[in-house]
Formats: structure tokens, C-alpha cells, sequence
């Protein structure tokens, strides 16, 4: 009667090394992260007029820019994530970071392999003295599973999972970061768009003015009053063609700023058309926010604070230089010479392995690892804090701006009133013959120069509003970044 022999599912070797592997897990040395504590103000100074916080993380944040009533706004915001090249660019670094956290995360395991291999020689059979060689052709064929592991004792891959883990989020962040600044830039963009169509608009009606007030100077004596002097005639006409001039002047700026937006949602400049318009951005509505509302919606001071959190694990990497390391080799599988009965149960063959290796003496080098991993961490918790600390002052910035805009705003509301009344006043007195012309020429230079300063506030309270949303995070939630790379 003959037995039937059978092979185990795992052979015994490589169990043998993953029940090793098991046991001997260890310890991960090196400090384990905390965030360093940043001293905030309990809250931003009040600001009249605008919305009181309500802090949550869960209120919708994305569509930011729908606050400003623009329909070009509306339109090419959505493109910035996709199309601009920048923020792609910030994607594929973030994807690469992922990658190198898989990476990282193999070295827990044993790499296993198969290798197989045939020969075939020819062998002595007898002592020499013959005529010729005496020997037999011989086959041999060998098929072995093999496995390596490097143990990870002292935590040192697990440090490394750790730090690449911490690099991923902080690169998720950055392209929030790299998006949310597109966006916040195409924004300003378009709003400069805007301005320079109202400063356009102010500069037609200035011509249109100054050719009526030639016409009223040239025909001054037709209507039966002193004819003027060529000098008031000639600084009329001079007015109009500056004034003429400059309306062409205008034209460079606004192209510049077409071209600019077309670049930010990735197109060719000579691809998008943006007619004139006359409507101006609406002023949005946007609440002040806290200390933790900021820290949770700045994607710079998140990926700061990453960083900070993976060069704390690169410290645990250094130190777990210190400790030996430990390797087992395992090998399983069947060998036969000749080919017949490759794979019976006489020629199974197995062999189990360690290797351990511990450096006596490097002369400082592991001990200067060490200290450079803590010096660059402190460097990143001085980087952290200065990121958290620059928030709150752009913040402050942002809110004082607007709050003394506000303020400018209205006094060049009453400026360009009284400077309207002023050039009609001016005007109906040069006809009276009571002044001469430079007196009109003087109140419509005033009334230019405050519809321009009020446009130009109104430009600044609207850009404002687009820098205090940057500075608060705009629609980015750092929710997101817990699970941006996956549990260590």
C-alpha cells in the first residue's frame, strides 16, 4: 500500500519566519509628535458691519466667490482646479507623496520570491589515463520560494510611515493652498477687470463733458455774451484731447488683466473674450472668524503644521539608528538531480536564517543624525509658529483696511457730490462772465480726481474683502486633511 503525500498550504519555513516576524515587533522609539502650543487673542477685533462668527466645520465653504453677485466670477472659478497649471502641479506633488507613503509602508512586510533553475553538465565517471574524457551527461533542476524581512525593532519604518504620512497631508494641504490662492488671485483679477471698465466709463464721460464744455466755450459768443479768450478756448480743447488720450491709455491695463485671467484658468490669452460690462462687484458679506475657525481654514498653517509633525518622526528615524538591526531569510522548496521526481516529498528542501548587525563605533555620526533631525524640527516649529502668527496679523491688516475704507468710502461719496455741484456752479458763472475759464477748469480737474479716488476706494474695499477671505481660509476645510493620507 502506498501513502499519498501532500504539501502545506504555508510552507514550513516561511511560517516559521512570519510567526518570527510576529513576535518580535517592537517598540517605536524617538518622541512621539504633540503640537506646540501657539498663543492666540481670544478673538479678531470687532468690525462694524460685519457678520458675528459662528464658528463649523461642517458649513459649506467651497463657492466663496458667489458673494460678490459677479456672473464672470460665478463662471471661471469652478476652472481654477481643474485647468490652472500651478495647482495641477500641486496635484501631482500630492500624488507622489501618497505613493511614497505606500512605499514606506512596505518595508513592514517580507518580500517573498520564486526562483527556479536547470542545469544540465557533464561529470566525471572515473581516474584519468584514457584516451579521451569518461563522463555522463547530468540534469538538475531546483524550484525554491524565498523570503527576506528586516524587522522593524525600534519603530524605524513606522517613524518613516509616520513622517511620509505627515509630508502627504502637508502636501494635500499645500494644494488647498495652491488652489485657494489661484482662485483668490483670479478674483482680484477680475475685479481689476471691472475697475478698469469704470475707470474707462468715468474717463467717456469726462470727454463728453470737456467736449461740451468747448462747445459751450467756442459758442460763447454766438449766444450774445463776450466771446471767450483763445486761452480759455485753447485750455478747453487741450482738456478734452488729454483727457482723450488717457481714455485710449486706459485700454493696456484692462487687456493685461483679460490676458491674465485667461492664463489663471489655463487657456491662451487670445481664447477668452471678456466684453465690457458696467455692473461692479457686489461688497460680500464676510464674518470676521476666530483664532480656531483660522486655524482650521488656513491651508498654510495646516501643512506648516505637518511638516512640523513629520520632521518630528524623522528624529524617531535618526535615534532608531542607534539600535541593532535584525533580518530572517527564509527558504522553501525542492531540488532533484536528476529532472525525474522534481517535485516529491525526498527532495523537499528548507533553510532558515538571521542576520543581526549593531555598529560599535561611527565616531559621532549617528549622534550628528540625531541632532540635525532636532534642529530642523525646531526650525519647523519656528516656521509654524511664525505661519500662525503672520495669519493673525494679515487678519488684523485685512480688517483695519476695510474698516478705514469704509470711512474713505463715504468721505469721497460727500467729495464727489460737492465736486459735481462745484463744475456746474463753475461753469454757469463762466457764462455769467463773473470767472474765467481756468476757474471751471480747476473744479472739473476736482471732480476727475474724486470720482477717480472714489472708484479707486471702492476697488480697494472689494480687493480687501478678497484678501481677508484668503487670509481666513476662504473655502478650504482643514477637516479634510485626517484622512488625506490614509491612517498611519
Amino acid at each position: 500500500m502506498t501513502m499519498k503525500t501532500t504539501q502545506p498550504l504555508v510552507p514550513p519555513a516561511l511560517g516559521v519566519l512570519l510567526a518570527a516576524g510576529a513576535v518580535l515587533g517592537g517598540c517605536a522609539v524617538g518622541p512621539d509628535y504633540r503640537r506646540p502650543p501657539v498663543p492666540v487673542p481670544a478673538q479678531f477685533r470687532p468690525f462694524a458691519g460685519w457678520v458675528p462668527p459662528a464658528p463649523s466645520d461642517e458649513a459649506p465653504k467651497g463657492d466663496w466667490w458667489t458673494g460678490f453677485h459677479d456672473p464672470l466670477l460665478d463662471e471661471l472659478e469652478p476652472q481654477v482646479a481643474v485647468s490652472n497649471q500651478n495647482v495641477r502641479q500641486s496635484y501631482a506633488n500630492y500624488q507622489q507623496a501618497l505613493a511614497q507613503v505606500g512605499l514606506a509602508r512596505s518595508a513592514l512586510f517580507p518580500t517573498v520570491g520564486v526562483a527556479g533553475s536547470a542545469t544540465r553538465s557533464r561529470v566525471a565517471t572515473g581516474a584519468g589515463g584514457g584516451s579521451g574524457p569518461a563522463g555522463a551527461v547530468v540534469n538538475s533542476d531546483a524550484l525554491e520560494a524565498t523570503a527576506g524581512w528586516t524587522l522593524d525593532l525600534w519603530g524605524s519604518v513606522r517613524r518613516r510611515i509616520e513622517q511620509n504620512t505627515a509630508l502627504a497631508q502637508a502636501d494635500r494641504a499645500l494644494l488647498a493652498n495652491a488652489t485657494l490662492s489661484e482662485q483668490t488671485l483670479l478674483a482680484a483679477t477680475v475685479i481689476d477687470l471691472r475697475y478698469a471698465d469704470a475707470q474707462i466709463d468715468l474717463q467717456q464721460r469726462t470727454v463728453a463733458a470737456y467736449r461740451d464744455s468747448l462747445a459751450i466755450v467756442e459758442h460763447q459768443g454766438e449766444a450774445g455774451i463776450a466771446a471767450a479768450p483763445p486761452s480759455a478756448v485753447m485750455a478747453a480743447r487741450v482738456a478734452l484731447e488729454s483727457a482723450a488720450a488717457n481714455l485710449i491709455g486706459l485700454g493696456v491695463a484692462r487687456a493685461q488683466y483679460a490676458h491674465a485671467i485667461a492664463v489663471l484658468v489655463g487657456r491662451n490669452p487670445e481664447d477668452l473674450d471678456i466684453p465690457h460690462s458696467e455692473a461692479l462687484p457686489a461688497l460680500p458679506a464676510v464674518p470676521t472668524g476666530i483664532p480656531s475657525t483660522l486655524l482650521q481654514r488656513r491651508p498654510d498653517i495646516a501643512a506648516a503644521e505637518r511638516q512640523m509633525a513629520a520632521q518630528n518622526a524623522a528624529v524617531g528615524v535618526a535615534v532608531a539608528a542607534y539600535f541593532p538591526t535584525l533580518s530572517l531569510s527564509a527558504a522553501d522548496g525542492f531540488a532533484q538531480s536528476p529532472m525525474n521526481g522534481l517535485l516529491h516529498t525526498a527532495n523537499h528542501v528548507w533553510s532558515l536564517g538571521a542576520n543581526g548587525a549593531e555598529t560599535l563605533f561611527d565616531f559621532g555620526a549617528r549622534h550628528a543624525q540625531v541632532e540635525a533631525a532636532r534642529a530642523a524640527y525646531e526650525a519647523t516649529v519656528a516656521g509654524y509658529r511664525g505661519t500662525v502668527l503672520a495669519a493673525f496679523q494679515g487678519v488684523e491688516n485685512d480688517l483695519t483696511a476695510l474698516r478705514i475704507l469704509a470711512d474713505q468710502a463715504q468721505a469721497f461719496e460727500r467729495a464727489v457730490h460737492d465736486a459735481g455741484l462745484g463744475t456746474q456752479i463753475a461753469l454757469a458763472e463762466f457764462q455769467a462772465g463773473t470767472v474765467d475759464y481756468t476757474a471751471v477748469a480747476q473744479a472739473q480737474v476736482a471732480q476727475l480726481a474724486d470720482q477717480q479716488g472714489a472708484i479707486g476706494v471702492a476697488q480697494s474695499r472689494a480687493l480687501g474683502a478678497v484678501a481677508l477671505i484668503g487670509d481666513l481660509g476662504g473655502g478650504w476645510s482643514a477637516g479634510e486633511l485626517e484622512a488625506a493620507a490614509g491612517p498611519n
